[in-house]
């Protein structure tokens, strides 16, 4: 990346995530992931050397009410933290979900109460490792040459998140309830992220021009097709918030590439394998509910040293009392698997559940992580890596059943995927290495491939 201000070292602003789980890393390296957010861990965080730090508030899982006590939570320590830390220059990004499921705005408004004010908040929903891109201020998912708008794919029927547009402006409109309209969103259009014709240099000064003139939170929805895109606009939002310019950006992962301009990561993708402990066999825990992951699980399963165990949903929803047994008769297949020198694959079954409220959903959705949860607290003691499928099963994977409190983000196994590894001084598990990896990135053979870089195929 080229485009960033050669003068920008002194006065690079940190950059600072607010991740509503923990997948958004999943395009940088070498970065702390908080999953604490008290005084202390965040002043580690902030001044640990990297340009960037991520706190994991997994408010995705959250209900309205909870997302917005953590959000502010958060913010009211981080301004402590900041001040301490003696940071002035930074840039706030609520990292969320590239198929615009989430709480916008709720999330912005009260970073926007909290830590601002704020001359504009940004929408870059891009993210380039999963196709989704925007173009004209509509964002649509890519993929094998078509472009579908996002208001037409399974994410849009979110029963919890669901929207009707794929129309930035009017997706804004509709989740603020009209308090900002759709006419109020301005926009960036590729138009002022590409050289011109003309005077060299004219639409990015045209650009700074837009970036300074953007006061009282103006909401603006930024065009992506490419990561050339993302590295102009970086440039010119780095620039201006050196010149004192305050933003707020609500986006996916991609823009995090733009704005850390970090190198290439230590290890590269096909070399995790070095991670895996003793060369054991690992689990791979499947959470995530969304048709690409029943597809990846499926190419999986086909692999003829994992071995499936279903987690059957609806029994737990009938019964819950029996979610014991359940994790009783779960854990002593995965031993069994595991003395066969086989890679146990446990996965939620695919039926769709109904339920009355989207808050009783979120609910369930937390006990089934809190089964998963206790799965892993009681994995043999010598299992080589994990692999966890879902943003939620991978925040509660971190958090809970690891009982983290922060790690070490080592890159990305696959585009999109990132990868950590448990410190040498855990309890339990020292030195494990996690896959992180999103419900809904990836092609068919995807987890298949992240799987056989830490388990490569043995000679025979």
């Amino acid at each position: 990346m080229s485009d960033i201000p050669s003068n920008a070292g002194a006065n690079r602003p940190k950059i600072i995530v607010l991740d509503d789980d923990p997948t958004g890393s999943q395009t940088v390296h070498s970065c702390p992931l908080l999953l604490r957010w008290d005084v202390e861990s965040l002043i580690a965080g902030l001044l640990d050397p990297s340009p960037l730090v991520f706190i994991l508030t997994n408010t995705r899982s959250r209900s309205a009410t909870e997302a917005e006590q953590v959000t502010r939570a958060v913010c009211r320590n981080l301004q402590q933290a900041l001040r301490q830390a003696q940071i002035q220059t930074y840039l706030l990004i609520s990292r969320s979900d590239s198929t615009l499921r989430g709480h916008y705005p709720l999330e912005t408004d009260a970073i926007a109460q909290e830590l601002g004010p704020f001359d504009a908040h940004f929408l870059v929903p891009a993210f380039l490792e999963g196709g989704r891109i925007t173009i004209d201020g509509t964002h649509y998912i890519q993929a094998n040459g078509h472009r579908t708008p996002v208001h037409k794919t399974e994410f849009a029927r979110d029963p919890v998140f669901g929207f009707s547009h794929s129309d930035l402006p009017h997706y804004v409109a509709e989740k603020t309830q009209g308090k900002i309209a759709a006419e109020q969103v301005q926009g960036i259009r590729l138009k002022a992220l590409r050289p011109q014709t003309g005077e060299p240099g004219e639409g990015r000064k045209l650009l700074r021009s837009q970036l300074q003139q953007l006061q009282h939170n103006t909401c603006v929805a930024v065009d992506v097709e490419h990561q050339s895109d993302l590295d102009t606009f970086a440039a010119a939002v780095l620039e201006a918030a050196a010149q004192g310019k305050r933003f707020l950006f609500r986006s996916a992962a991609s823009l995090l590439t733009s704005l850390a301009n970090l190198p290439p990561q230590p290890v590269r993708p096909e070399a995790m394998a070095q991670y895996v402990r003793s060369h054991r066999p690992g689990l791979v825990l499947v959470g995530s509910y969304v048709q690409k992951t029943t597809q990846q699980l499926a190419a999986l399963l086909k692999l003829d040293d994992v071995l499936g165990i279903e987690l059957n949903v609806a029994r737990l929803q009938a019964h819950p009392d029996q979610a014991d047994a359940l994790r009783q008769a779960i854990s002593e297949q995965i031993q069994q698997c595991c003395d066969r020198n086989l890679t146990p694959v446990v996965y939620t079954s695919r039926a769709v559940l109904s339920f009355q409220s989207s808050d009783e959903q979120l609910a369930f959705g937390r006990n089934i992580s809190a089964l998963l949860v206790a799965i892993v607290q009681r994995l043999p003691a010598d299992i080589g890596f994990l692999i966890s499928k879902g943003g939620i099963t991978s925040n509660d994977t971190l958090s809970q059943a690891l009982a983290l409190g922060q790690v070490r983000l080592l890159g990305q196994i696959i585009p999109g995927v990132c990868i950590v590894k448990t410190e040498p001084e855990h309890a339990q598990f020292p030195d494990l290495p996690v896959v992180l990896f999103p419900g809904n990135v990836g092609e068919e053979e995807s987890l298949a491939i992240a799987y056989r870089r830490l388990r490569p195929v043995q000679p025979r």
